[in-house]
C-alpha cells in the first residue's frame, strides 16, 4: 500500500475518533438545557463531560495537524475555501471551552445561565457546519485549474450540505442523550432514554436520506457497505436503548457515526477535493501529498505517538466510568 494511502487512511481514523467522541459531548452540550430542569441536573450533564471534553477536541488538533503535514495542498485548499465555517468553528469551541471551565467560577444562577447557553451554542455551531463541511468534500466544490476554491459562502450553503449538516447533528442529539443516560441516575437518566429514542429515529431517517443521495452522487460497493452497516448498528443501538441497556446503546451509535464518516472517507477516495468545475482540477491523494520522505518521517513518529495518546485516553475513560448522580443544592 502506497504511503499516500497509508495517510489517508490514518487522516481517516482521526476523524472517525473526532466525530465519534466530540459528538456525545456535543449532544450533551446541546441538551443542557433541555433535559436539566435546574442548576444541580444541569450540574450533572456538564459532570459527565468535564474530564474528557478537551481530550477529545485533541483529536480534532491532530486530524488537522496531519492533513498539513501528510496532505499540504488539501490543508491550503480547504482551509482557505471553507475559511468563514472553520472561523466561527474555532470561536464556537473556545466560547464553549470556556463556559465549561468557568461556570462553576461564580456561585450566580444567571452567570451559569449564561455560560449553560454558551455551551449550548457552542456545541451546536460546531455540529452543524462540521456536517455542512464534510457534505461539500462529498459533493464536490469549485476549485480551479491551481485548485484554488473560487466559490463563495452561498456555494457552500447548497441543499445537499445542509441535510449533511442538520443529519450530523441530529446523530450527535442522540448520541449525547444515550451517554447522558449511560452516565447519570435518577429522573434524568429516565428524560435522557426517552429523548435518545425520539431523537434516534429523526437521526436514523436524515441518516438514511443524507446517506442515499451520497452514495447516489460518489457511492460504491464499500461506501454502501459500510453506509449499510451504520443503519444497522443505530437500529441496534436504539433497540438496546428501549431496554434500558445503555452500553450497549452507546456502542451502537458509537459504530453507527464510525461507519458513516468511514463511508464518506471512502466514497471520497482518492479525490479528496473534488472539482465540481472540472474532475481534472480535483486534488486526490497524489497531487496534494507531501514528499514520500516527509510521509516516512511521519510515519515513524505517528507509530510510536498514537498508541501512546490512545492508552491514556483510553485510561482517562476507565477511571470516569462511573454514574454522576444529581446533587441536591
Amino acid at each position: 500500500m502506497e504511503l499516500t494511502t497509508v495517510w489517508f487512511l490514518v487522516i481517516a481514523f482521526f476523524w472517525i475518533g473526532y466525530f465519534v467522541l466530540e459528538g456525545f459531548d456535543f449532544g450533551v452540550g446541546m441538551l443542557v438545557r433541555v433535559l436539566g430542569r435546574d442548576e444541580p441536573e444541569r450540574r450533572a450533564a456538564i459532570t459527565t463531560i468535564g474530564p474528557v471534553w478537551d481530550g477529545n477536541e485533541v483529536w480534532l488538533i491532530v486530524a488537522g495537524a496531519t492533513t498539513f503535514a501528510a496532505f499540504p495542498e488539501w490543508y491550503a485548499s480547504l482551509f482557505s475555501g471553507f475559511y468563514l465555517p472553520l472561523f466561527a468553528i474555532v470561536v464556537s469551541l473556545i466560547l464553549r471551552g470556556v463556559a465549561i471551565e468557568y461556570r462553576g467560577k461564580r456561585d450566580d444562577l444567571l452567570w451559569r445561565g449564561r455560560m449553560d447557553t454558551l455551551i449550548t451554542v457552542g456545541s451546536l455551531v460546531p455540529a452543524l457546519l462540521w456536517g455542512i463541511t464534510f457534505a461539500n468534500l462529498v459533493r464536490g466544490v469549485p476549485l480551479d485549474a491551481s485548485h484554488e476554491f473560487v466559490g463563495s459562502l452561498g456555494s457552500l450553503l447548497n441543499p445537499f450540505a445542509l441535510l449533511g449538516g442538520v443529519t450530523l447533528t441530529a446523530l450527535f442529539v442522540a448520541h449525547g442523550a444515550i451517554f447522558l443516560a449511560l452516565k447519570t441516575t435518577g429522573e434524568l437518566r429516565e428524560r435522557a432514554n426517552r429523548l435518545a429514542s425520539v431523537c434516534g429515529l429523526a437521526a436514523g431517517v436524515l441518516a438514511v436520506g443524507f446517506l442515499t443521495w451520497a452514495h447516489g452522487q460518489r457511492g460504491d460497493l464499500w461506501s454502501t457497505v459500510l453506509a449499510v452497516g451504520a443503519a444497522g448498528a443505530l437500529v441496534a443501538g436504539l433497540v438496546a436503548n428501549r431496554m434500558r441497556r445503555e452500553g450497549w446503546a452507546f456502542v451502537g451509535t458509537t459504530v453507527a457515526i464510525g461507519l458513516a464518516v468511514a463511508s464518506l472517507f471512502v466514497a471520497m477516495f482518492p479525490a479528496v477535493m473534488p472539482s465540481s468545475l472540472d474532475p481534472a482540477w480535483s486534488l486526490n491523494t497524489v497531487n496534494a501529498a507531501s514528499s514520500p520522505y516527509s510521509l516516512k518521517v511521519l510515519t515513524v513518529i505517528a507509530a510510536i505517538s498514537t498508541p501512546l495518546v490512545l492508552l491514556y485516553q483510553g485510561w482517562t475513560y476507565w477511571v470516569f466510568r462511573k454514574r454522576v448522580t444529581v446533587a441536591v443544592s
